[in-house]
């Protein structure tokens, strides 16, 4: 009976940091989505968003960790520190409850399940439950070394969003090569007003058909998307790329070789999203999301 109990602590700790993994896998695959809901939820400037989620990622994705490793120290300070923050995620959610209504999506498991804050609460208050007896019940590894092995895998957890997701600052870009004096094939609307995703592709290379063939494919979804492309070289022949891509009903210019090589330093795809010229983010073409977008455009 003994054995029994002890395998139920150990399947409800590993479940229960299974749980977190999962739920920041799905805020970080796109980040652009929960960097949007604190945005607008919080009304916090999209720079303390872009900052505050990849730390609120990498933090309940190093406790997930630890939980399902049972490197739980001898204080099981990574589970007190999981109660802890499923307590602010609550408090958060009644916040967002009372101030948006319960049709919402709270963004606990990004877009990948539309979940409303109270059955979100609900899932914390099982959760809560879950750790408390965790914490009074349940021993883990509490080895010496997994006392200095703990912090430092969580502090690598928290670092990482950081590091494949960096933060872009928010600047200008000169977008007057487009509208040069003599160029021919300028475009028809001002993408230096508004918001754009403008992508700028080099015709030669197989991510920027990819990436122009996934923005074609959303188009066909919502033709209202503000979908741009920027082609570098204006001699090269397109009709591979074309062919690849199927993007020829995306809007689209030519640019000559040495100001596209300036505006992407040599490095393409581009894919940037730009309000009243300014770049607001720089997304690799898998992680576009139409939902996004449609979120940012609005």
């Amino acid at each position: 009976m003994h054995k029994i109990y002890r395998f139920l602590l150990v399947l409800l700790c590993v479940a229960t940091g299974g749980l977190f993994l999962y739920s920041a896998y799905t805020k970080l695959f796109p980040i652009q989505a929960f960097e949007l809901t604190m945005a607008e939820y919080i009304h916090v400037p999209m720079i303390l968003a872009k900052i505050g989620s990849r730390f609120f990622i990498g933090l309940e994705a190093g406790l997930g960790g630890l939980m399902v490793l049972h490197f739980l120290g001898k204080n099981k300070w990574p589970l007190k520190a999981a109660f802890g923050l499923l307590a602010i995620f609550s408090i958060y959610l009644v916040y967002l409850w009372i101030v948006a209504g319960n049709n919402v999506n709270c963004g606990c498991f990004g877009d990948a399940i539309w979940m409303r804050p109270s059955a979100s609460l609900l899932k914390n208050a099982v959760m809560l439950i879950v750790i408390g007896i965790l914490i009074r019940y349940h021993k883990g590894l509490s080895w010496q070394w997994t006392t200095v092995s703990g912090p430092v895998l969580l502090m690598c957890n928290m670092v990482l969003p950081y590091v494949l997701f960096p933060i872009v600052s928010r600047h200008k870009i000169d977008l007057s090569p487009l509208y040069a004096a003599g160029k021919t094939d300028k475009p028809d609307i001002d993408l230096t007003r508004g918001k754009h995703i403008i992508a700028f592709l080099n015709p030669q290379c197989m991510h920027c058909r990819k990436a122009g063939l996934k923005m074609h494919q959303m188009l066909q979804n919502n033709p209202n998307l503000p979908f741009y492309l920027v082609i570098g070289g204006t001699l090269s022949d397109l009709t591979d790329f074309w062919k690849d891509s199927q993007a020829q009903d995306v809007p689209h210019t030519r640019l000559a070789n040495e100001p596209f090589v300036k505006l992407t330093d040599n490095i393409y795809p581009q894919i940037y999203w730009v309000n009243d010229s300014w770049v607001e983010e720089n997304t690799p073409y898998p992680d576009l999301d139409q939902k996004v977008i449609e979120r940012w455009i609005k």
